[in-house]
Formats: structure tokens, C-alpha cells, sequence
């Protein structure tokens, strides 16, 4: 029952939030009408279990006139059935693709609020794969809720309405053994509800593991896509290390798991599917087993014992939802499990800063200058990494930033963007500053090249003619007549030419502060000469901070700091004076 209740309570937060939103009316219009139909079509059941008591017995008594008339009622039945059926049905998906579709939105705007999705990755939540979570889980949960949902209202009603019928049949037709009439109140009843509580009860009990082994197997599934999509986007690397027969292994030991849960399925399946099986073809013939006796001894009609029948396997179906409906309850349940993993690991992600101290980003006030303030940067682990007492960026300065490998260079600019929380004091950046940073592989979105090259700009933000005089700026010449083509650029460049585009995005973008984190480490030294000098012509009221290990980048900076090893930790300092830029020909 705790556990119940717990699914329950997740299932009223996840599900509750759509039908309070703008879209409010529409949902709740169309989930009262679904429930209004399946309401309809119970009531239409009720005249047709009514329906064979007249029917049969004007076949038993050869009432041609009634044959006929009953004839016509049922095709009245029928016809109402089947077009109540179909409006259901398409008033069920109109909900169900609207209700994705807020949540799909929902969770998009949670995921992607901030750097969340980034955070969430260095805490090393449990919500693996946000893909699958957002794709196909939030599908899942809304298709199979309203499903669920739907078919125990239906029981529900179906079992109240059924009962009457049934407990007045039970006194129509008492209990016949040995010759005697047994008057045992609506002992039809009682023997519906007895049934099914011994297969509701053996059905938990065949398949109460499929739970688990349904959530594991939808991890193991997004587990192996995802790496499958990881060898699709490190093709080029793959192929050059002949790494093929590695991923090989990777990838069948991968599905390995998926295998072997999917046959532990099967194995728990074929014993849940041969009791439900053989407890719903037994639950055809139990109630005329009961009511026989009375037939045979007169006390009914053949319609009588039809009705009865029919009635009896209303109510033991009713009954009997949880047996017919266990494993879509066990799939369900997993996808719930999922989605409240995915919320949670959001929720912890966005929530940094309430349970733990974090990097403040504050304005620096009336100061155009960047600042560290009693700055410490730490890994998610809390281990130190990164210390500045009191270090001040200035305005339009060129900045050089060393240190040893993994002593924290690109951690600093990450906190520095305000997606590294971990870590104590405060960086003050000038109020309205537009600050850019550019890594060492930049990220260039799937689409047209100008699209691409503009991110996160939207479509038709910057001209086409600024974005071909920045392509030649750069040395892309050859790309400018691509702008509309639509592309994998991150697969189709090379690391030199995705450096060289996300120069071109800076100069178009015009940011007061340019962060560049080995941001041409792939270009040679007089290419990477000439770009230096692009920044310093196109953006002259910039500042720029950069992260390299060449020497022959001191010339471009006015001044230059290191990280230097003090313990456990990196302290900010050691500045240099500034160097003679070398001329055009160098």
C-alpha cells in the first residue's frame, strides 16, 4: 500500500500541473469527454447484458415477432457502441498528443533553464539519458495514464452497475444443490469477488518482478542508443585509431544486458500470461457452472442464465483489472520511476545554491571591470581547485592565462560564465556586459551554415553580407555561398575551419568580453597570428582573456598570469608585462 500510494503522489505531481496551465480548458474539456463517453458506453453495456435475457428467450420460446424487434435493438446498440468508440478513441489522442506536448515543453524549458543540463551532468545524477526521458517516457506516461486511468474509472462504474444486476439474478436464480434451493444473498456476487481476489492476489504474486525488470530494460535500451550515437558522432576518430572491433565489443557487451533482461522478461511473462490466460478462459464458464444446477432444474430461462453470464463476467472482469491489466501497471510504474528520477535530478540540479555554498555572480556596481572577490573554485566532490584572492580583468585588456594542464584554466572561465556553482566568493561583472566564450571545439547546431554560425541568435538576426564578410575575414572564403546548405558541421569541418567559424561568430556578435579557452589551439602560428590580429582590428573596445600554452601568443596580450601550484590547490597571479606585437609579416 506504500508503495501504492507513493506511485500515486508522484503520478498527481507529474500529471496535475497540465490541467492548471493556459491550457487548462482544453485538457480538462477533453478529458470530460472521454470520461463522459466511457460512462455511455458502460450504460450501453447494462442494456445489452439486459438485451440477452429478452433475446434468448424469445429464441426459446420461437417468437419470431421478437426475434425480430430485439434484432433491431441490438443493431441500435451496436451503432451507438461503435461511434461512441471511435469519438473516444480520437478525443484520447487529441489529449494525449496535447498533454505530451505541454509536458514535452515543460520538461524542455526545466532541462535547458540555465546550464541545468550541464550541472545535472557533473553531479552525476541518476536521470541518465534526458533524451529518452523527455521522448519517449513523457509519451509513455500520458498514453498509458490516460489509458489506466480510464480503464478503472471504467471498472469501477462497470462493477457498481453490474452488482445490482447480478445480486437481483442471484435471487432469481438461487443456488441449486442436491434438489435444494440454497438461499445464499447475491451469492453471484460473492463468487465474482472471491474469483477474483484469488487471481488479483496469485497475479501480483507471478508478476510482481516486472517492475523492475521493466525499468532496468528501459535503461539498458537508452544506454546502448546512447553509445550507438556516441560512435556515430566520433566516426572520424574511430576510424583512424581502427577501433572498429573495440566498439564492437563495447557496443554487444552493451546489448548484452539488454539481452539478458529482455529473456528474464520473457521468463516472467510466459507464467504471468499463462495464469491470466488460463484464469480469463475459466471466468467464461464459472458462473453457468454455477448457475446450471438452476437451469436444469427449471428455475430460469436459457436468457436468464445468458444474462447471468454475461453479468457475472462484467463484474469478474471489473474486479479482475489488475490482473488483466498487471504488466502495462509494471511498464507504467517504471515510466513513472523514470520521470520522477529525471524531475528530481532537475530539481537538484537547478536547486545548487540552496544546499550548498555556490560562486556568486554579481554586477561590479559602477567598475567596467571583471573581479574576483575571496574566490575559491572547487570539483563537484568539494576538492579545491582554483584560488584568487582579489584579481581585476580592466576594460579593453588583453589577458593570457597558463598553467599546467588540469590545474583549472577552463573551470575558471566556467564559473566565470556562471554555469560552475561549485565553489565559495564572488565574481563582479560590469552591468549589461556581453560576455562570449569560445572552447577549444565549438558547438554548431545541426541546420543551415548561417544558422550555425550565428547561434544562439535566431534565424535572420545578423544579414547574410555580414556573415560572408566574416567568413572571408577569417579565411573561409569558399564557405560563403554555403550559408543555406544544411549540415552536421561539427562532423563535416575540420577542428581548424570549427575554430575559424567560431571566430567569425565573435566578430559577429560583438561580445564586451571575449573568453578564449585554447580557442585556436588547431590553427598554425601564422594563422593563428593573423586571427589575433582580426579581434584586435574588428574588436577594438573588446577584452579579450585567453587560454593557451604558445609562446608566440605573449606577443598578442598586454599582460599574462599563471596558475601556480600552492598545495592542493591553483592561486591566480604571477603577471607579466606586456610584449611587443610582432609586424604583419611575422
Amino acid at each position: 500500500m506504500n508503495n501504492i500510494r507513493a506511485t500515486l503522489a508522484i503520478v498527481w505531481r507529474i500529471a496535475i500541473p497540465y490541467f492548471r496551465s493556459e491550457d487548462k480548458w482544453a485538457g480538462r474539456g477533453l478529458l470530460a469527454a472521454v470520461i463522459v463517453i466511457e460512462l455511455l458506453l458502460v450504460a450501453i453495456d447494462v442494456l445489452v447484458n439486459q438485451w440477452y435475457s429478452r433475446f434468448y428467450n424469445d429464441l426459446q420460446e420461437r417468437d419470431w415477432n421478437g426475434f425480430v424487434r430485439e434484432l433491431g435493438v441490438f443493431t441500435l446498440l451496436a451503432s451507438a457502441s461503435v461511434a461512441l468508440s471511435v469519438y473516444q478513441l480520437y478525443l484520447n489522442q487529441w489529449l494525449q498528443i496535447r498533454w505530451r506536448q505541454w509536458l514535452t515543453r515543460h520538461y524542455l524549458g526545466e532541462w535547458l533553464n540555465s546550464a541545468t543540463h550541464y550541472q545535472m551532468q557533473l553531479k552525476g545524477d541518476a536521470a541518465d539519458n534526458p533524451d529518452q526521458r523527455i521522448t519517449d517516457d513523457v509519451r509513455s506516461f500520458v498514453e498509458q495514464t490516460l489509458n489506466i486511468g480510464i480503464g478503472l474509472l471504467s471498472s469501477i462504474v462497470t462493477l457498481f452497475s453490474f452488482v445490482i444486476i447480478l445480486w437481483g439474478l442471484s435471487n432469481a436464480a438461487p443456488l441449486h444443490l442436491f434438489g435444494t434451493d440454497l438461499m445464499i444473498p447475491g451469492y453471484l456476487c460473492w463468487g465474482a469477488l472471491i474469483y477474483a481476489i484469488f487471481g488479483t492476489a496469485l497475479t501480483h504474486w507471478i508478476g510482481s518482478p516486472l517492475v523492475n525488470l521493466n525499468f532496468e530494460q528501459q535503461r539498458y535500451e537508452a544506454d546502448f542508443r546512447f553509445n550507438l550515437v556516441r560512435v556515430r558522432e566520433n566516426s572520424e576518430q574511430i576510424a583512424l585509431l581502427k577501433g572498429e572491433g573495440a566498439e564492437r565489443q563495447r557496443l554487444l557487451h552493451r546489448y548484452g544486458f539488454v539481452v539478458g533482461n529482455w529473456y528474464a522478461i520473457m521468463s516472467r511473462t510466459k507464467r504471468l500470461t499463462a495464469f491470466t490466460a488460463s484464469y480469463s478462459q475459466a471466468a467464461v464458464i464459472f458462473p453457468f457452472i454455477l448457475t446450471a444446477p438452476a437451469y436444469f432444474a427449471g428455475k430460469i430461462q436459457l436468457g436468464g442464465m445468458v444474462q447471468t453470464g454475461s453479468a457475472f463476467g462484467s463484474v469478474q472482469k471489473a474486479l479482475s483489472f489488475f490482473v488483466s491489466a498487471y504488466r502495462s501497471l509494471a511498464e507504467w510504474r517504471a515510466v513513472v520511476a523514470r520521470l520522477d528520477g529525471f524531475e528530481m535530478a532537475v530539481s537538484s540540479a537547478a536547486n545548487i545554491a540552496a544546499h550548498e555554498p555556490t560562486i556568486g555572480i554579481a554586477s561590479s556596481g559602477g567598475s567596467n571591470a571583471v573581479a574576483f572577490e575571496q574566490l575559491l573554485v572547487k570539483l563537484p566532490n568539494g576538492k579545491p581547485l582554483v584560488a584568487s584572492h582579489a584579481f581585476t580583468i580592466e576594460p579593453s585588456e588583453r589577458v593570457l592565462v597558463t598553467g599546467p594542464s588540469g590545474s583549472g584554466k577552463s573551470t575558471l572561465f566556467r564559473a566565470v560564465a556562471g554555469i560552475w556553482p561549485f565553489g565559495t566568493g564572488r565574481i563582479a561583472i560590469p552591468e549589461q556586459a556581453k560576455l562570449m566564450m569560445l572552447p577549444q571545439r565549438p558547438y554548431f547546431p545541426v541546420g543551415p551554415l548561417g544558422d550555425a554560425i550565428i547561434y544562439p541568435a535566431e534565424h535572420g538576426a545578423i544579414a547574410p553580407e555580414k556573415i560572408r564578410e566574416a567568413l572571408t575575414a577569417v579565411g573561409l572564403p569558399d564557405l560563403s555561398g554555403r550559408l543555406d546548405e544544411d549540415g552536421h558541421w561539427n562532423r563535416t569541418l575540420s577542428l581548424g575551419e570549427q575554430q575559424r567559424l567560431g571566430l567569425a561568430r565573435a566578430l559577429l556578435h560583438m561580445p564586451d568580453y571575449l573568453f578564449l579557452d585554447e580557442a585556436t589551439a588547431s590553427l598554425d602560428e601564422p594563422s593563428e597570428a593573423r586571427l589575433y590580429r582580426l579581434l584586435a582590428e574588428k574588436l577594438p573596445q573588446a577584452t579579450i582573456v585567453s587560454i593557451g600554452h604558445r609562446s608566440t601568443l605573449d606577443a598578442f596580450h598586454t599582460r599574462k598570469v599563471a596558475l601556480v601550484k600552492d598545495g592542493p590547490i591553483h592561486v591566480l597571479g604571477g603577471a607579466a608585462p606586456a610584449e611587443k606585437e610582432p609586424s604583419a609579416a611575422g
